[in-house]
This record gives C-alpha cells, structure tokens and sequence, in this order.
C-alpha cells in the first residue's frame, strides 16, 4: 500500500471576505498574509502535488493540518474544493486539523462540516457521552479508519489560543480513547500509524508558545501500548524523532514541510512523503519536492528517509 503524507498548505483565498471576519485574533493573521503568506505559500503547488499524487498510485492521502490560514468559512470551501481533485476521494483521503483550523473558536465547527467526510472514523469507532473526561472535549477525536493493513488513527491538537500562540492540545479525554485504540485487539497485526498536527517529541514539542502541551502524556501513551509510526506538521521541517516504546523498542516520529511553501530556504520547499507498506510494516519511504519551474513534484535530491 502507498500512502502520502503531507500537511500546512495554508491554502489561500479570501473572496467575499469581509473586515468584521477578521475581528479579534485575525487581523494579525490577515496582516501577516498580506505581508509574507500570500508570496510563499502557493496553491498552485498543492495543484501539482494532487496530480502528482494521482499519478504515483497513491492509495490513501493523509493530510496533518493546517489547509487553512484564518479560519474563515470560505478558505474550507476553497480547500475543499481542492481536496475533492484527490482520486482516492473522501474514503480514501484523511484530513485532520491544525492550529491554523482553529485560528478562531468558529473555524472548528468549520471544520467539522466542511471536512465531515475527510475526518470521519470507520463505523463501530465512534465515540459517545460517557467517553468524554475534560470540557471541550471534541467527541469525534480519535478517529479510526482502517484500509488494509494500514489503520490509520488521527488525533486532534487544533484549539483556538490566544493571540501571539500556535500550541496544541490533545485533551484528558482524547488521549484515554486513544489509549484505548492503541490496545483495541481489532488493530491486532495492523499498521498502526498515529497522525497529529503538533510535534509530539523533540525539543519543538516542549515549546510553550508553540508546542505540545501534554507532550509528555503523549509519549506515556506510546510508551504504554505503542504504535508503528507517528507522523505531524505544524514545524514546516522535515523533522525526525523517535518516543520510547514498549519492551524497550523506540518509535519513529516524522515531520514534514508545508506542502505548499516556496522561497528562499531549498530544504523547506513544498514536499510530501510517500509511504511504503507491506508485511505488517512501513517497509520504505520516499520524498518528492516541487519544481515550480517544471509545474511538477519530483524526488527530493537528498532523501533523508
């Protein structure tokens, strides 16, 4: 099985926007987009990346986060409306939020009908009152879906925070259904691959302004019961860690660009990882980068796996 992983698009459009949409926390984000996002951060790239996906037998896409920049209701229809190009369609494309999702309370429920069919677990994994142990806790996280050998659990970090920050959460709630997937006998002989938007390991994870805050509760979680593979965004970098696992094993932790930046920094030009499964394992990877010149994705130059 092929699966891609990609994340932080920051797909932008503002159509039929209006001043009183961006209140409160936005003007800040609207500034900055005027001044830098809207120069290197490109939906043309994303274009190319779904062709590119679409021809590379891609059979599941898993995006970490971030298709937006405000939050606004318009920005999700413009992303979706792009998503909705990927062959695989809804059932075979993951989306699950970012910070960016959550600039402002409202983008969350945005999300939620926006993206509905995109962030949806599998029948028989859902989740009900009696599961929820923290207020605000948002009953559709974790979602589970199952494709082959691969199962694929999404957990939420998206929260709208005060101005001036861009940390997660995962939540008491969140993280005690995860616990409860990662031991479920249903995942027995799978591949289990965790997707988050924040960092959960390494330096970046501990940040307070921008990191994840119960990072530490995270990786007790995987120590405990484990997982194959935990995939994120958030830190536009290629980025490779690794958190404890049970019975002394390690379990690698992966980062990827925004699959939609290009500027003056090489090694953080728009990319997204394709992985390899097979056997019960992830048995390879690959990153391609955008050649903008080419209108294309190509292999990286320097894979660094």
């Amino acid at each position: 099985m092929r699966l891609a992983h990609c994340s932080d698009l920051h797909l932008l459009s503002h159509d039929g926007a209006r001043w009183i949409d961006l209140a409160n926390k936005r003007w800040i984000g609207a500034m900055n987009l005027l001044s830098n996002r809207s120069r290197h951060y490109h939906v043309t790239a994303f274009e190319h990346m779904v062709e590119d996906m679409n021809a590379q037998g891609v059979e599941h896409v898993l995006c970490t986060g971030d298709v937006t920049n405000l939050a606004l209701e318009q920005e999700f229809k413009f992303a979706r409306q792009r998503f909705d190009k990927l062959a695989g369609g809804p059932t075979n494309v993951t989306v699950i939020p970012g910070n960016h999702d959550a600039y402002v309370a409202e983008g969350i429920a945005h999300f939620g009908t926006i993206f509905d069919d995109y962030a949806r677990g599998d029948d028989g994994w859902q989740w009900n009152a009696s599961d929820a142990d923290d207020d605000g806790d948002d009953l559709r996280w974790p979602i589970v879906r199952i494709r082959g050998e691969l199962a694929l659990i999404g957990v939420s970090t998206s929260r709208a925070t005060p101005w001036f920050t861009a940390y997660g959460r995962i939540g008491t709630g969140q993280l005690a259904r995860l616990r409860r997937v990662l031991a479920d006998p249903r995942l027995a002989g799978k591949v289990r691959l965790v997707a988050i938007h924040h960092p959960p390991a390494g330096k970046r994870a501990e940040s307070r302004i921008r990191g994840l805050r119960d990072h530490a509760e995270f990786a007790a979680v995987i120590a405990e019961l484990g997982a194959d593979l935990v995939v994120h965004g958030h830190e536009h970098r290629q980025m490779n860690e690794v958190l404890a696992g049970p019975h002394g094993r390690t379990v690698e932790v992966h980062g990827i660009p925004s699959g939609t930046y290009e500027h003056n920094k090489p090694d953080r030009t728009a990319r997204y990882r394709i992985y390899e499964i097979a056997g019960g394992a992830v048995v390879g990877n690959q990153v391609r980068v955008w050649n903008r010149e080419g209108s294309c994705f190509i292999p990286a130059p320097s894979d660094a796996g």
